[in-house]
């Protein structure tokens, strides 16, 4: 009974009109045009798609490489295999340098780049090649330092798997 109160008193909440700026509520929200929201309006401008291209990376499992929600885009873990000839790439630094290829691929179907990553995930299988990582990692990015983490890994998912590097940027 009390759930159903709660749900009536968000749905409620949703159907009422915004303040207008002329209201005497000190919130942001006042900035808005003075327009209802719904929760069908916000259902329907939410909207979210897999990046989709030809020359993308292939997953390696029920997942896709990379996934558009709004202006936002977050990107699978990428690993250092070339995917146009599916071959491993030798050293941490040479995987280094493929892994975020492939993001920059799927940043690029996406329409977007590696200078506008907001975040990276890095796993490193030994962290004593961190140096060598971080080098390549710090050319591919430029001046552009997007926020970051780091972490040592038991495992990655494929023979002779180094280094993963996954992201979320956004479309300018």
């Amino acid at each position: 009974m009390m759930a159903t109160h709660a749900a009536r008193a968000v749905h409620a909440a949703y159907q009422s009109p915004i303040p207008s700026p002329q209201s005497p509520v000190n919130s942001p929200i006042t900035q808005l045009p003075n327009y209802p929201i719904t929760m069908s309006r916000i259902m329907t401008t939410l909207r979210h798609a897999p990046v989709r291209a030809a020359n993308l990376p292939a997953p390696v499992g029920p997942y896709s490489p990379g996934m558009g929600f709004e202006r936002l885009i977050f990107v699978s873990g990428q690993g250092g295999h070339d995917p146009s000839t599916g071959r491993l790439a030798a050293d941490v630094e040479q995987q280094t340098e493929q892994c975020l290829k492939n993001v920059q691929t799927i940043l690029e179907a996406a329409g977007s780049s590696l200078q506008h990553v907001l975040r990276c995930g890095v796993f490193l299988l030994d962290m004593r090649e961190f140096e060598k990582m971080n080098g390549v990692y710090a050319r591919m990015f430029g001046e552009h330092r997007p926020a970051r983490t780091t972490v040592q890994v038991a495992g990655l998912p494929g023979e002779g798997l180094r280094v993963e590097i996954d992201a979320i940027a956004y479309m300018p």
